[in-house]
C-alpha cells in the first residue's frame, strides 16, 4: 500500500513538473525560471523550432510589409524577439525599406538573434528588456509585433497595454493567441478566442480580426485608433524612455544611453544589444 502510494505521489510529482516546465515554460514559476529556461535553450532554440522560412514569409514577413505600404520607412517593434524570427522575415522583404527593433529578456537568445540577423545589421536594433515595461515613448512604431509570447509573461493584458502605447495611432499590432489542446492548461496566461478578442476591443484598437496560423496559436491583427500622425523611423536616443524612471530621451556618450532624470546608463554590448535590464545593472554593480 505504502509502496503504491509512493507511485502515485511519483506519478502526480512528474505530470506537476511536465506541465509547469514543459506547458507552461516556467512561467507559473516566475520570470526568472522562463528566462533561465530560455538561455540554457538559446543554443538549440532554431533546431527546435524548425522554422519553415517560407511559411514564416507567407504568413508574417509578406503581410506585415503589405500593411506598412504607406509608409517610406517603416518603424517595428518585436516584443519578445528571442532568435529574430520577425524580423528575419520582415526584412527579407524587398517592399519593407524601414527598421527593426527586438525586445526580449533572455540575454543568450539576444546573442543568437544578432548572429542570425547580421545580413540585416544596420536595420536592427535588440534590446535586453523585459516586455512588462517597453523602454519606449508613447506613440513611437508603425507597427508592433509579439509572437508566441504572451503566455509566458507574468501579466499578459499588462504587455499588450504596454505594446499599444508605444504604437502610434494608425499602426498595426501583429501577435498571436494561444488556443490549441494545451491552452486550456494555462489559465491566466492562455485565452478563449472571444476573450481574448474582448480584451484587445477594451483598448484603443479597431479592426481586430484573428485567422488561422498554427494548431497552437491564432495570428490577431489590430489598428490602433486615433488621429494619424507622421510615423517613420526615428533616431534611438530620441525614443528610448528610461524604465526606472520614465525620463527620455536617452543620449548617447561613452558606448551607454544615458538617462539624465536618475544617471542610469544603459551600455551597448560589443555585439550591439542595449543592456537596458535591471539585471545588466546588477551585473555592473557587482
Amino acid at each position: 500500500m505504502v509502496w503504491a502510494l509512493a507511485g502515485v505521489g511519483l506519478l502526480l510529482l512528474a505530470a506537476l513538473a511536465y506541465w509547469q516546465l514543459i506547458i507552461a515554460e516556467g512561467t507559473y514559476l516566475g520570470p526568472r525560471v522562463v528566462t533561465l529556461m530560455y538561455n540554457w535553450a538559446a543554443s538549440a532554440y532554431e533546431h527546435i523550432k524548425q522554422f519553415d522560412p517560407g511559411a514564416e514569409q507567407w504568413h508574417l514577413g509578406l503581410p506585415l510589409a503589405k500593411s506598412l505600404d504607406l509608409i517610406p520607412a517603416p518603424f517595428v517593434l518585436d516584443v519578445g524577439t528571442g532568435t529574430g524570427r520577425l524580423p528575419r522575415a520582415l526584412l527579407f522583404q524587398p517592399r519593407f525599406r524601414g527598421r527593426v527593433v527586438g525586445v526580449d529578456l533572455s540575454r543568450r537568445m539576444l546573442d543568437h538573434a544578432v548572429r542570425l540577423n547580421d545580413p540585416y545589421a544596420g536595420r536592427v536594433t535588440f534590446v535586453w528588456q523585459d516586455a512588462q515595461t517597453l523602454p519606449f515613448q508613447d506613440d513611437t512604431f508603425d507597427a508592433v509585433t509579439c509572437l508566441e509570447v504572451l503566455e509566458f509573461t507574468p501579466d499578459p493584458e499588462a504587455v499588450i497595454e504596454e505594446m499599444v502605447r508605444v504604437l502610434r495611432p494608425g499602426g498595426v499590432l501583429l501577435t498571436s493567441n494561444r488556443i490549441g489542446p494545451d491552452a486550456p492548461f494555462l489559465p491566466g496566461k492562455a485565452f478563449a478566442p472571444h476573450a481574448f478578442h474582448e480584451i484587445l476591443e477594451r483598448l484603443p484598437l479597431e479592426d481586430v480580426k484573428a485567422q488561422d496560423w498554427q494548431i497552437d496559436y491564432d495570428l490577431v491583427w489590430a489598428i490602433k485608433r486615433g488621429t494619424v500622425a507622421g510615423g517613420g523611423v526615428r533616431p534611438l536616443p530620441e525614443v528610448l524612455r528610461c524604465p526606472a524612471c520614465g525620463h527620455s530621451p536617452l543620449p548617447m556618450r561613452d558606448g551607454a544611453y544615458r538617462c539624465t532624470g536618475c544617471g542610469r546608463a544603459y551600455p551597448v554590448a560589443q555585439n550591439g544589444v542595449v543592456e537596458m535590464a535591471e539585471r545588466a545593472h546588477q551585473r555592473a554593480r557587482g
